[in-house]
């Protein structure tokens, strides 16, 4: 019943409220690391959306070079397994129920600070939820990952934006904060993708809009689900792809085409 429910409210485009209840007591920190700028834009969001505290976490021997110095530093820590030393927090992390956790991701994962910034501190007992900013995607392998790293705190997935959307992510930091209950507000509910179907020509011309420009393959579309809502089509693609191995594995790809006249579509991550 609860189901059909939803569902319900979702066809007839009602604004959901979310169910749970925000704390005003709890304390919140946004903590994070930024190489280019755009994590730091996403954390100040989220840090004036929750009225938070907020602090940048810095490494005695900064990332400084270009791009391809920056990459090549990166491999040689990762393949002699060391990591940058981080300063010391101006914040007493003790004084916070809930951390948020930000970070670009590089090579699949956090970015090489947060490493190193985990060396140092266990968040025993701490709530963290992630945020991150990428290429393509790595939401969900980092915020595994840091489970592995923090085994002593809570880990939540939260919130993760391309670079190339990062003019798009306050208003979808509003949802998932709303979503999660960190902040009361009024959201859109948003409908389930309708069932899985093989891949049309028209479906096909969507995905290379989104992905066709990306500087990297990202595969060939098997299957599509499609949703609509108010403000746009979504699509969630099934593709065959490789990984950073070169092995062959299924991809899932989200496209998002707003209804505005003349919006492109493009992609908003990859699940690997």
């Amino acid at each position: 019943m609860k189901k059909v429910f939803t569902i319900l409210l979702a066809s007839l485009g009602l604004a959901a409220c979310n169910s749970q209840t925000k704390d005003d007591s709890q304390k919140i920190l946004v903590l994070y690391y930024s190489q280019t700028g755009a994590t730091k834009t996403v954390a100040e969001e989220i840090k004036q959306q929750l009225n938070a505290d907020i602090e940048a976490i810095e490494i005695e021997n900064p990332y400084d070079g270009n791009y391809k110095e920056t990459i090549d530093r990166c491999i040689q820590e990762i393949e002699s397994g060391t990591v940058p030393n981080t300063k010391a927090l101006q914040s007493n992390i003790n004084d916070y129920d809930i951390i948020f956790l930000g970070y670009p991701v590089w090579f699949g994962t956090y970015a090489q600070p947060i490493a190193g910034l985990v060396k140092n501190e266990s968040f025993e007992g701490k709530k963290i939820v992630t945020f991150c900013t990428f290429g393509s995607g790595g939401l969900q392998a980092s915020t595994e990952n840091l489970k592995q790293a923090l085994p002593k705190a809570e880990i939540i997935e939260g919130y993760g934006v391309r670079n190339a959307r990062i003019e798009k992510s306050s208003a979808e930091i509003n949802r998932f904060l709303i979503e999660r209950g960190f902040k009361q507000g009024e959201i859109e509910a948003l409908p389930a993708f309708m069932e899985h179907k093989p891949v049309t020509q028209e479906d096909a011309d969507i995905f290379d809009e989104a992905c066709g420009d990306y500087q990297f393959p990202l595969g060939t579309p098997i299957d599509v689900a499609v949703r609509e809502t108010k403000n746009s089509t979504d699509y969630e693609f099934y593709v065959q792809s490789k990984n950073q191995n070169g092995e062959d594995i299924t991809a899932t790809i989200y496209v998002t085409k707003s209804k505005e006249n003349d919006s492109k579509a493009e992609f908003t991550q990859v699940i690997r």
